[in-house]
This record gives C-alpha cells, structure tokens and sequence, in this order.
C-alpha cells in the first residue's frame, strides 16, 4: 500500500504523481489524500483510492509520499510515528511565503527527490530533514499523441487564466502576422471563449502530435517539465501562485531557450 499526501485544488498534483509512480515503478495499491476536483476524474485517478485528509488514510502502508510541501499544504503535517519509508517530492516553492509554515516537528524523510532545482535555503532546509536527497528526473506514463492543427492552448483552469491564455496566444498570432488554428485543452470550456478557438476536454495533453506547431501553457512544473523536448515551439505566461514559483521557473524556461553566444557563433 502507497499513501499519497497531494494537497490543493489543482491538477498538477496528481499528474506529479502518476509520473513518480511510473517512473519509480512503484506497484500496488495506491490511496491518495486530497481535495483536488480532478481526483473524480477516471483518466487521471483510475485505480485509485481517494480519501479527504490523512486521517482516513490506510496506517499499515508501505510508503508515504509527500507531494511539494515538505509539511503539508498548510505546514500541517508534522513527523510521522512509527512510519513505513517516507518519501518526499521536492519542486519550486516560493520558500519565503513557505517557511514560516513549518512546524516545530516537521516530518523526517527517508529520502527526497529533488524535481527541479530549489532555491537555495529550501535545499538547505530539505538537507536537514531527509537521510538522503537526489534528483529525479520523472518519465510519463505512455499515451498516444494529441495532434490538433495549429497552435495548442493548454490549461486546467481557473476559467479567467484560461481566458488570459488564449488571449496571450491571440497576441502572439497578431505580433507575428499570422492566424493559425487554435485549440484549447481543458477540462472546462470557459464562458467567452473566442469565436474560432476550438475546445477539447483530452488527458494527458502530451506528447503534441506532428501537426502541433505551437504550445502555450502556465508556468507550472508539470506544463514545462512535459513540453521541454518541443522547448522550441512552447510559450509560457507565469500565473501568480501563493507558494508555487511559476515567474522564476518562466524565467529558466526563457534563458534554455535562448541560443547562447557561442551557439549563435557555431551557427
């Protein structure tokens, strides 16, 4: 038995999770806690058992993850008694609205794995609870490729940022002279969706299929994780999150896919 902890509302969570638990090929049954609306939908939980806090989770489990917050969404979780192996999945967080969160008697890990690079005092910190810390780098579960014509928006919501998206991607099309197809992925069509913009409630949205020619998303760990092998075709708009650094993770996404002098000299 695996026990999941996958605190907050979003989507992002618990497609982490389906990538660490296929890429540490972890088996068996699975009972994640959270309170995400996307844990209803099959394609992303099938075969899961999902439970709304950590206290109706199954005691007798053979590993606990922690997903992102080293004590839980709201520094809530503190050191687990007599605990099976307990693993912790570390990526960005905004550690100064985060650490003063953190209880008195956080929870010990086993071992960390570090997604994506930290800010320093955040690894610091994760160096002080955790007997081991290493990176991860996290491999999907196979899919067949979403292929659209044109240019694809990808985005879980909520309904204005989806706006705000296709919008940006409107703006692009306008900047550079062009007007390709676009399509939205989403679980939600929103209300004002421009005329013209096609709407495709699909999971997972990657790989892109041969047609896609562009791909707008969020900042989100999982959206530039995911389309990083078409870094040439992605565009990102950061969104403001209380704990989740989606500017600084834009930033990196922009300076990899920016040649470098001696690039440009080799070209």
């Amino acid at each position: 038995m695996i026990v999941c902890y996958a605190a907050g509302d979003g989507l992002g969570h618990l497609t982490r999770l389906r990538s660490v638990l296929h890429t540490l090929r972890l088996d068996g049954p699975v009972t994640v806690v959270t309170a995400s609306p996307f844990a209803n939908d099959p394609r992303v939980t099938g075969g899961w058992r999902i439970v709304p806090s950590i206290d109706a989770a199954d005691t007798e489990a053979d590993e606990v993850i922690i997903d992102a917050f080293p004590a839980g969404l709201k520094g809530d979780l503190t050191r687990i008694p007599s605990a099976p192996r307990v693993t912790h999945l570390a990526r960005l967080l905004r550690w100064d609205a985060y650490e003063p969160l953190l209880p008195a008697d956080p929870p010990h890990f086993d071992r960390t794995f570090v997604l994506e690079p930290l800010a320093q005092p955040h690894h610091a910190y994760l160096h002080t609870v955790s007997d081991e810390v290493t990176p991860l780098a996290l491999t999907d579960p196979p899919s067949e490729p979403l292929d659209v014509d044109g240019w694809l928006i990808v985005h879980s919501g909520p309904a204005p940022e989806t706006l705000e998206l296709v919008a940006y991607a409107r703006d692009m099309a306008s900047v550079e002279g062009v007007r390709p197809p676009m399509t939205l992925v989403s679980p939600q069509k929103p209300d004002g969706l421009p005329p013209g913009v096609a709407h495709l409630d699909a999971y997972p949205a990657c790989p892109p299929g041969p047609n896609v020619e562009r791909i707008v998303t969020a900042a989100g760990f999982n959206a530039v994780r995911q389309f990083a092998p078409w870094r040439d075709r992605h565009r990102v708009l950061p969104f403001p999150r209380t704990l989740d650094d989606q500017f600084t993770r834009a930033a990196r996404t922009a300076r990899a896919s920016t040649p470098s002098a001696a690039d440009q000299a080799a070209r």
